[in-house]
C-alpha cells in the first residue's frame, strides 16, 4: 500500500506539472491581455500594469516565477479583482460549491441506488421501463436546461423558490436538484447493469438455493460487488460537482468557484483562470487515489499495484 500511494503522488506530481504548464502557455497563446477589454488606457499606465504583474517579463521568466510561486502554495493575485489573491478567491467560493455540490452528490447516490436496484430486480417489467426512461432523460438534459427549466416553474411563474444565493435552506434547492439530475440517473443505470450482471454469478445462485431472502442478498452479496463502477464514477464525477458546475452556479447567481472560473475567462484574468485549474487538477487526482484506496475496501481481492 505504502510504495502504490508514493507510485500514485508522484504520478500526481508530474501531472499537476504537466496542467500548469499546458494551462501556462494556452494563456499566452489567446490573443489579447487582462487589460486590453477595459477602457482605453495610456501607455504609461498600461506599462504601470503588467509591471505591476509582472506581465512585463519574458515569457520563460513569467513562468519560472509562476512554478516557484506554486511550489510554495502562492496562486497569485487577480488581474480584475484588485487587491485579493486567487488563494482568497477560491478559500471564499469553494465551501459554497462544496456544500451544494456535496448535498448534489448525497442526494444523487440516495436515489440512484435505490432505483437501479429496483429496475434490476424487476427486469422487463413496466417499473423497469419506467426507471430506463426517466434515466435516459436525466442523462439527455443538460443541468443548466434543468436549472433553467426549475428556476422558470418555481421561482418565475410560482415565487416559491428564490432565483439566488442566500445561504439558507431554500436557496439550495434549485441547485442542488440541478446538480443531483444527471449523476443520479447515471447512477442508477450503472447500478441496473451491474446488478444485473452480478444476479447471474454463481454465489448468488448458492444464496438464493440457502434460502436468504431478496433483501438480503442484494444488500450483503449483489449491491457490494455492483457498487464498484459507482465508485469509478463518483471520483471524478464529485471532483466536478464540488468545484462547481460552472455554468449553474452562473444561472442561479451563487458565489461558489464555478461562478469565479467563468469570470475570469471573460475577463481574461490569468493568474485566477490557471490557479482554479491547479485546483481542480488536485482535487481530481486526490479524488482518483481516494476511489482506488475505496476499491481495496469494498473489494479485498482487488490488488494496489
Amino acid at each position: 500500500m505504502a510504495r502504490y500511494i508514493v507510485k500514485r503522488v508522484s504520478y500526481a506530481l508530474l501531472t499537476l506539472f504537466l496542467v500548469s504548464t499546458i494551462t501556462f502557455w494556452l494563456m499566452y497563446l489567446v490573443p489579447g491581455g487582462p487589460f486590453l477589454s477595459e477602457k482605453a488606457k495610456s501607455e504609461a499606465t498600461m506599462a504601470a500594469l503588467e509591471e505591476k504583474y509582472g506581465l512585463d517579463q519574458p515569457k520563460i521568466v513569467q513562468y519560472k516565477n509562476y512554478l516557484v510561486n506554486l511550489l510554495h502554495g502562492d496562486l497569485g493575485v487577480s488581474t480584475k479583482q484588485r487587491g485579493r489573491s486567487v488563494n482568497d478567491i477560491i478559500a471564499d467560493g469553494f465551501p459554497v460549491s462544496a456544500k451544494i455540490g456535496g448535498t448534489a452528490i448525497l442526494v444523487a447516490i440516495l436515489i440512484g441506488i435505490p432505483l437501479g436496484s429496483i429496475a434490476a430486480l424487476n427486469r422487463g417489467k413496466w417499473i423497469d421501463h419506467l426507471i430506463i426512461v426517466l434515466s435516459t432523460t436525466g442523462i439527455a438534459i443538460p443541468s443548466f436546461i434543468v436549472a433553467t427549466l426549475l428556476m422558470y416553474v418555481f421561482s418565475v411563474q410560482n415565487n416559491l423558490l428564490p432565483t439566488y444565493w442566500r445561504g439558507d435552506f431554500k436557496s439550495m434547492i434549485l441547485p442542488v436538484i440541478s446538480l443531483a439530475f444527471y449523476p443520479s440517473a447515471y447512477i442508477a443505470r450503472l447500478i441496473r447493469s451491474s446488478i444485473l450482471d452480478v444476479l447471474g454469478q454463481d454465489y448468488m445462485t448458492t444464496a438464493r438455493a440457502k434460502g436468504l431472502s431478496q433483501f438480503v442478498r442484494l444488500f450483503k452479496h449483489a449491491l457490494r460487488n455492483a457498487i464498484l463502477p459507482v465508485v469509478t464514477y463518483l471520483g471524478p464525477a464529485i471532483a466536478g460537482i464540488l468545484a462547481g458546475s460552472f455554468v449553474v452556479e452562473k444561472i442561479l447567481t451563487i458565489p461558489g468557484l464555478g461562478g469565479a472560473f467563468i469570470s475570469s475567462i471573460t475577463s481574461r484574468d490569468y493568474p485566477l483562470i490557471m490557479g482554479t485549474a491547479v485546483f481542480f487538477a488536485t482535487l481530481l487526482i486526490v479524488l482518483n487515489v481516494i476511489v482506488d484506496i475505496a476499491y481495496k475496501i469494498i473489494d479485498p481481492r482487488i490488488k494496489l499495484n
